[in-house]
This record gives structure tokens, C-alpha cells and sequence, in this order.
């Protein structure tokens, strides 16, 4: 199970969460996310965190300039899209960053997948195929990270895990409930923010341990 802590904010954060060797910790650039980094903190971050950890930059309809000085700049692995980014737009952010890995997010909203099913179809008409689609809740206003559950079930249902990229579960996942999580959805990977938190942006190092641990159970 690939596993990813995503807003990690701070060089000691990072430093502690990349000893328990999850497979990716999110850096995430949005600034009106709680959970922001600033550029010169995610610089010193990739300074202390080696590479042994993948750091993806979580990004929310930046442009491509922005997106390709923040992957070089910050030594990203990858390139996580949490905005309403469209299918031409993920294709200039492809075609500028050859090599990067691109999570295509996407906010759940009731039991279909259709709109999905017609950003990677547009997608694929351009050549792109992403690494990855990471589901989310949907909730008015926000971008993520809001500590809602997506249907589980229904995201079983509706996820064609034989054509569709690898499926990344995200929304509400805790330490007490991936390991039911993962079982419900089958995922390639999961991804928690919120969820091994003391207070927005403030990761619990005990709560990151025990949902790598679990996740890795599931």
C-alpha cells in the first residue's frame, strides 16, 4: 500500500514523518490552505528529507510557470493537481515537467464518477496519462483536507480500477479507519492530512506512526 502524508509544513516535521518511511509526504503550495508551505521552507524540507521519501507538490490552478519553479526549485518527485484544472491545462503541465509524475485529484460528489470518466478521456485524447487520480470529498469551498469521508462503497462501485489510473483514497482517513477504508475501496494507495492532525497543520507524530502502520496492514 503506497502511503503519503500530505501538508507537511516545517523541516523537523518532515524530518521526524520521513523516519517512519512513508512512501511520499505532500507539500502542499495553495496559500489558503492551513496547511501551506512557503517556497523557501519547502526548499530547506528537501535539504533535511533526502530522497528516499517522494515529495509531491500539491497544487490548486497555479499556473505552469509557478508549478515547473516549484518542482525544480524544491526538488519535487511528482505533481499532485487539487484544483479545476482541465484536461489542456494538465497537458501544458505535462509537457513542461517530462519525467514528473502527475496525481490527477478529484472531489467525489454523490455516488458517479461520469465527470471523471471525461477528464481522463479528454485527457487521454491529448496523450496524457496520469500516475494517478486521487478521490476526495467534496465540499463546497474547499480544495481538500476537510476530514470528510467519501462514500466508500460507492467509490467501489464506480472506479474502473482496469482502466482508470491507480486509484490514491483520500478524505477523511484516520489511523482508526484505513485499514476499513482500504478493505471497502481496494486502493492502490491512500493519503491523510486532517487526519493525523492535533490542530490544522499541526501533524501528531504518534497519529502519523499508527496510520503507516495500519495502512500497511490494509
Amino acid at each position: 500500500m503506497w502511503v503519503k502524508i500530505c501538508g507537511v509544513r516545517d523541516e523537523a516535521t518532515a524530518e521526524q514523518i520521513c523516519r517512519l518511511a512513508p512512501d511520499a509526504i505532500g507539500l502542499n503550495f495553495y496559500d489558503k490552505s492551513p496547511r501551506s508551505v512557503r517556497k523557501d521552507v519547502a526548499v530547506r524540507i528537501a535539504g533535511v528529507t533526502g530522497d528516499a521519501v517522494q515529495r509531491v507538490g500539491v497544487f490548486v490552478n497555479h499556473s505552469v510557470s509557478e508549478i515547473a519553479d516549484l518542482v525544480h526549485e524544491c526538488r519535487l518527485g511528482a505533481v499532485q493537481l487539487h484544483g479545476d484544472e482541465t484536461a489542456e491545462q494538465v497537458a501544458n503541465i505535462a509537457s513542461q515537467l517530462p519525467g514528473i509524475p502527475l496525481f490527477r485529484a478529484w472531489r467525489m460528489d454523490g455516488d458517479s464518477l461520469a465527470d471523471l470518466e471525461q477528464h481522463l478521456a479528454d485527457c487521454s485524447i491529448r496523450g496524457i496519462q496520469t500516475a494517478g487520480c486521487l478521490i476526495d470529498s467534496r465540499v463546497p469551498g474547499a480544495y481538500g483536507g476537510t476530514g470528510h469521508t467519501v462514500p466508500w462503497g460507492a467509490l467501489a462501485r464506480a472506479y474502473q480500477h482496469d482502466q482508470w489510473p491507480s486509484l490514491i483514497l483520500a478524505g477523511g482517513l484516520t489511523a482508526d479507519n484505513v485499514i476499513q477504508a482500504a478493505q471497502a475501496v481496494k486502493p492502490w494507495g491512500v493519503d491523510v492530512a486532517s487526519g493525523v492532525e492535533s490542530a490544522p497543520g499541526q501533524k501528531d507524530i504518534e497519529q502519523v506512526r499508527r496510520f503507516i502502520e495500519n495502512a500497511r496492514r490494509a
